[in-house]
């Protein structure tokens, strides 16, 4: 019997990674009754990883009341599964909880996600895995290390708040109230960006302005990271300015390394290893994955790009889905059997993310392609 990997990651604003995968399966079915398919929901660290991990790793939701991005209250939630946590920055400090009017990087927190992690650790958790993507913040973490107990000061011993306009002004950092906890606990950072903390490259310069930054506060916030750096290298002797993947989430990645233990790792080969992906590649002779679009940076640690990696370690076949392609030539050379879009004419933006039609074109396109390849 033949066994087919189906692992997309979500088609954002249209449909999820287990009901894009549910839809190939059945595509499967319909030329390959007698095939085994095995579904993995996936994800590169962003939006979405904790859903794509929930089922798969049996855990449980836990819900919280924290302190949103602005400051508001809302419930947010992570999942647990033993003694891991699966905490993903968006659910508590993510761009989509703030209105575009109100977007402003200087003053947003990620305080929220360290009430999410703060609770997970008093509920025996030693593993935290932090999905670093969608954040509305650039406050290096100060925000997460706030709610577990830290304090910035300034020059003159005065508390500052958690946010990123703070960063410029920390001269010192009072740890005596961290959690007790925090040296028994290990983090996983999990992210698909390599920005280093500050510079041109950093995260003020390359992702401030998504989050509603002018020009002028990009130059602040990124002299605030660059001071902050220093200060860290000074009282903690990490030097964290052009740490790959430093600047993810606005420098949280970077700014909790000095705190607590922890790597920064892929978003999409964190989420391969804790589904145990290598495992199952063993017998299988095709696999069907995909995102909302495919271009060159597939393959530069987003989902497609681990997935095939992966596989390709294994000699298995990837074929690759998408509502578009860009680039498909370049993209073959990576080493895809074949990227196609599931759309073969051109329709309306507002009907290509239809959900119905979404997964009407997955199935199709699965079955319409199975009899052209050539599966082991």
């Amino acid at each position: 019997m033949k066994k087919i990997i189906l692992a997309f990651d979500s088609f954002k604003g249209s449909a999820s990674s287990l009901q894009l995968a549910e839809a190939a399966a059945e595509g499967v079915r319909q030329v390959l009754p007698d095939c085994r398919t095995v579904v993995f929901p996936i994800a590169d660290g962003g939006e979405g990883t904790v859903d794509a991990l929930r089922s798969a790793m049996h855990a449980r939701t836990v819900t919280c009341s924290v302190t949103g991005p602005l400051g508001e209250p809302l419930e947010a939630s992570y999942a647990l599964a033993g003694t891991t946590a699966l905490v993903e920055l968006a659910s508590a400090a993510g761009l989509t909880l703030v209105p575009e009017e109100r977007r402003n990087p200087l003053r947003t927190t990620t305080f929220g996600v360290g009430q999410l992690i703060a609770d997970a650790v008093s509920r025996g958790c030693r593993h935290i895995v932090l999905g670093l993507g969608g954040s509305a913040t650039n406050d290096a973490g100060t925000g997460i290390l706030a709610a577990l107990g830290y304090r910035f000061l300034d020059s003159d011993g005065q508390e500052l708040p958690p946010v990123g306009a703070s960063l410029a002004k920390i001269a010192e950092i009072d740890s005596r109230n961290a959690l007790p906890a925090l040296c028994d606990v290990r983090f996983t950072l999990a992210c698909d960006v390599a920005n280093p903390f500050c510079g041109p490259d950093g995260a003020a310069a390359v992702y401030a302005h998504q989050k509603g930054a002018l020009p002028a506060d990009v130059a602040v916030l990124d002299a605030g990271m660059r001071h902050y750096a220093s200060v860290l290298k000074k009282l903690a002797g990490r030097d964290i300015a052009d740490v790959p993947g430093a600047g993810a989430a606005g420098g949280v990645a970077g700014g909790l390394l000095p705190f607590v233990n922890a790597s920064i790792r892929s978003g999409i080969d964190t989420v391969l290893d804790l589904l145990r992906f290598d495992d199952a590649l063993d017998g299988a002779s095709l696999v069907i994955t995909g995102e909302g679009r495919i271009d060159a940076q597939s393959s530069m640690g987003k989902a497609v790009g681990g997935i095939l990696a992966r596989a390709a370690k294994r000699g298995v076949p990837v074929v690759a889905l998408a509502g578009q392609v860009a680039d498909a030539s370049a993209l073959l050379d990576t080493g895809l059997a074949e990227a196609l879009c599931i759309y073969p004419e051109p329709i309306p933006l507002s009907e290509a993310m239809r959900k119905d039609r979404t997964l009407a074109a997955v199935t199709r396109t699965v079955a319409a392609r199975l009899f052209h390849l050539k599966i082991k």
